[in-house]
């Protein structure tokens, strides 16, 4: 067992406090909604950017590549000023989502470049411009375009040209779980001399004012170094090489900028004051503060670096920098190195580089979440009350929500919240990493202060009561099953305890979500923002109800799940999960049989030989929406095999799957095989026949229809030429292909899902194919592209597919990355080429990434296609 194990088995069993810190800080706190207390709810204007550095956060804190501990009550981050920038860069810009062309959009290039589970080791780069950063340029750039054009990105203002930039590489390295080397490593690219400022600074999460205590936490000045008193996290000490000066203040608002009112002395902009405009008077002068820094000046010739070592340890008595501080951080940096040779060997050096960094974001995601809705909606002592309207505003129905927890966010500057269905998808590559956390997490969302007392799973902050896809039950099994391969061991405790909520959450889901009561449900908007033609989070035109291929397909696929699940802890458990073993299959027997009627009785059309949504009319006519998209590829998620030992074993689930065989028929006939044994006796449970599975996938196969060189898109390309249109109570609906950016603002900021190539869908996709061939074997064979002539079995096809999608990021033979396009500085520049960006989705034609560029929450499902399927 290699040293980063031994440190996770130590964490596991709380022996050692090995999490204790960590990349927790987020990257952005304004903007959310967290810190939003305005009457109308407009999160994006009431928390501006230009509040950030004078406005202390309520909830959480922010900073560029910083780490905090798990509880966020001190906090560190570098800080800098290239002696042009009107104000300190203490954080990363980023455009509202009503200022940027197509949503929220942060505008720097910073990357996540590698990073061990305890966080024993972790390494970021953040590339800062010498010119004056174009804050104006970037926001009337953007709002001069229209939706049908690209964004406006930094690298586009030029600002990079003839590298006139500093590149700075932050890590840290765990001497011990509370003892951390923080190396700061600073060189100018460009071709004259440059002068830098970098401030490492340590503060203290506001707590006070929205408690209404009078006590605060202290930082110190001591012996050329910063003493650090907290009343929970105890007593630490920060001490930096070269003794700079150091500077102190408090992490309160400056009330007087603000809100033209109060005193302005020694405020959370002070260190803005002290440097960029020489306020000596902002700083307090007795050394000490809620907030304070370390100050270096550099004056950098062209090419020159320099390192700024920094130590932030519990062990008090120390006023040095630990002995041979440049040996340990190498040290850890090797055991990262042996951690990850896990990598399979035939992966290229590109190849691994890709996976390491896929990984690496994943760690850096994990983020302090705190939100508690009821104090929230309230306000806090002593605080202005909020607006009467805040009881009946956004989140009102989620009062149970307590919130203070390290969680997995999709993004730390575009998402810098949970989103339910993301984080079931990161944690899949997250159980190859540390599966502890994985099941730690999984469990999170499933106890009584995330899940409401109805049973439904918060969605996001932006609204916890929207309905995301019910994957949580598969990523609990998934993640089961990758723990019991690396464990040797299987962790049935896990298993159970979430199996008994999960069940909470299925009732939910049937008791909500099928109005009709007759097995076809309506999620609504179920995470795909403006994959239909209606925003299917909002009432539907002429009181219509849509009733959902994708939501039933979902609930098809939980209850496969949750049958898988109970049939596990039957057989080697208790055999009173029988049972409820039988009460899923029979469910989902009646689903299967629902969905797959023809004409009006279902959801599969025998003129497209597809699977659509349907639209009913309150007069009780019904409409097929023929759009030719993912959720009529979802149904095929719906599937799994059992193995023939367990019916063996379990005769009274064995007597009931017979009775229904050979007394209702009718439910059996359209479920695939359930009768007839594939490969070692099999029994195949799946929405589709044989016959439908083939007419699916030859237009999932077609590369005039969803297949992409990288992936598979989520809007056939037919509708290139062939945009569907609908008129409904005097309004018009369409839905064309859009292989990048969306086109219209009101599904959703960013997000578009008319035709590019999304991870987590394509995963799942893969996952299926191969839960196909694991029953049908190479008895089954489909053509590899449709219509070229080869042929390939399922399990092929699924590893083609998984290749397709790694090789967005790999080098081709040009040694171009699809993900960065026709950006010729990110191709071909040695100081960019090899640093990746995991965006949110990809273009369905060239593969160029688009939409959040850190989201290496499920993109970084990369790194297990890389592990299972090579290049």
């Amino acid at each position: 067992m290699d040293a980063e194990k031994r440190r996770l088995v130590a964490a596991g069993r709380r022996e050692v406090h090995w999490r204790r810190w960590g990349p927790y800080l987020s990257e952005r706190a304004w903007g959310t909604v967290r810190e939003d207390y305005s009457p109308d709810g407009t999160a994006w204007e009431y928390f501006p950017f230009e509040h950030a550095h004078l406005r202390a956060f309520r909830w959480g804190e922010d900073g560029i590549a910083g780490f905090c501990d798990n509880h966020q009550r001190l906090c560190f981050a570098p800080v800098f000023w290239n002696g042009r920038d009107p104000i300190l860069k203490e954080r990363l810009f980023g455009l509202s989502n009503h200022q940027g062309n197509h949503g929220e959009d942060v505008k720097e290039l910073y990357y996540y470049l590698d990073g061990t589970p305890t966080h024993s080791y972790m390494k970021a780069l953040y590339k800062y411009p010498q010119a004056a950063f174009p804050y104006e340029q970037l926001i009337e750039a953007n709002r001069g375009r229209t939706r049908d054009e690209p964004e406006y990105e930094l690298i586009d203002t030029g600002i990079f040209e003839n590298n006139r930039y500093f590149d700075i590489f932050i890590e840290y390295a765990k001497a011990d779980p509370d003892d951390i080397l923080i190396r700061i490593t600073v060189t100018n690219r460009g071709p004259d001399p440059a002068p830098l400022d970098v401030l490492p600074t340590l503060w203290f999460r506001n707590t006070w004012t929205w408690s209404g205590s009078n006590e605060r936490p202290s930082l110190t000045a001591r012996d050329g170094a910063i003493g650090i008193d907290h009343p929970k996290l105890g007593a630490y000490r920060f001490t930096c090489d070269g003794r700079p000066p150091l500077l102190f203040t408090e992490n309160d608002s400056n009330t007087r900028a603000l809100w033209a009112s109060g005193d302005a002395r020694y405020t959370k902009d002070a260190f803005h004051q002290r440097v960029v405009h020489a306020s000596a008077a902002a700083v307090n002068p007795a050394g000490r503060g809620t907030k304070a820094c370390a100050w270096y000046r550099f004056d950098l010739a062209p090419g020159q670096t320099e390192v700024i070592r920094m130590r932030l340890t519990a062990r008090t008595d120390s006023t040095r920098l630990i002995r041979d501080f440049d040996g340990m951080v190498a040290t850890r940096l090797a055991e990262a190195d042996e951690f990850y040779s896990f990598a399979p060997a035939a992966l290229s050096a590109d190849a691994r580089r890709v996976q390491r960094q896929a990984f690496a974001g994943l760690l850096w995601s994990k983020q302090f979440y705190n939100m508690v809705v009821e104090r929230w909606i309230k306000g806090d002592p002593g605080e202005p009350v909020p607006p009467p309207c805040r009881a009946d505003c956004r989140n009102a129905q989620w009062v149970h929500l307590f919130n203070e927890d390290v969680v997995s966010m999709p993004d730390t500057w575009e998402y810098p919240w949970y989103a339910a269905w993301d984080l079931a998808f990161h944690m899949i590559p997250f159980a190859l990493l540390d599966p502890d956390f994985a099941k730690t997490q999984l469990r999170l969302f499933l106890r009584e202060w995330y899940m409401h007392p109805n049973g439904q799973l918060p969605a996001y902050e932006w609204n916890f009561g929207d309905v995301n896809p019910p994957v949580h039950a598969w990523a609990c099994w998934r993640v089961f099953q990758i723990d019991r391969k690396l464990a040797g061991q299987p962790d049935y405790e896990f298993l159970e305890s979430v199996f008994h909520k999960l069940l909470m959450n299925f009732t939910w889901w049937v008791n909500r979500k099928d109005s009709e009561g007759n097995n076809i449900f309506e999620g609504g908007f179920l995470g795909l923002d403006n994959i239909g033609i209606f925003d299917r989070s909002k009432p539907l035109p002429e009181g219509g109800l849509l009733e959902q291929s994708d939501a039933t397909s979902w609930m098809a696929m939980f209850c496969l799940n949750m049958l898988k699940i109970a049939l596990e802890l039957a057989a080697k458990v208790d055999r009173i999960y029988e049972d409820i073993a039988s009460k899923f299959f029979e469910h989902f027997l009646y689903i299967a049989h629902a969905m797959s009627g023809d004409g009006d009785l279902g959801l599969w059309d025998e003129i497209d030989d597809f699977f659509y949504d349907r639209f009913r009319m309150p007069d009780g006519r019904c409409l097929r929406l023929r759009v030719r998209s993912m959720v009529g590829l979802i149904p095929l998620f719906a599937v799994d095999t059992i193995e023939p030992e367990v019916i063996a074993q379990l005769d009274g689930f064995r007597g009931r799957m017979e009775w229904f065989i050979e007394h209702r028929p009718d439910l059996a006939a359209n479920v695939a095989s359930l009768s007839h044994e594939g490969v070692a006796s099999r029994r195949l449970l799946s929405l589709v026949t044989r016959q439908r599975l083939v007419c699916v996938l030859r237009r999932m196969l077609d590369e005039s229809e969803f297949l992409s060189p990288h992936g598979v898109r989520s809007l056939s390309r037919f509708h290139a030429q062939n945009p569907f249109y609908l008129k409904l109570d005097g309004q018009d609906y369409g839905v064309g292909y859009e292989p990048a950016e969306s086109r219209f603002p009101h599904f959703g900021g960013n997000s578009n899902w008319r035709g590019p190539v999304w991870f987590p869908v394509n995963y799942l996709l893969i996952e299926s194919l191969q839960r196909y061939h694991y029953y049908f074997g190479d008895e089954m064979k489909m053509e590899f592209p449709t219509g070229s002539g080869i042929e390939m079995d399922l399990g092929e096809i699924a590893a083609e597919l998984s290749r397709r999608l790694s090789r967005i990021f790999l080098r081709n033979g040009d040694g171009e990355r699809p993900v960065y396009g026709g950006v010729n500085k990110l191709q071909k520049d040695p100081n960019f080429k090899d640093y990746l960006l995991f965006y949110e989705y990809f273009h369905g034609d060239n593969g160029a990434g688009i939409g959040a560029s850190h989201q290496t929450g499920w993109t970084a499902l990369v790194a297990k296609l890389l592990q299972q399927s090579g290049e």
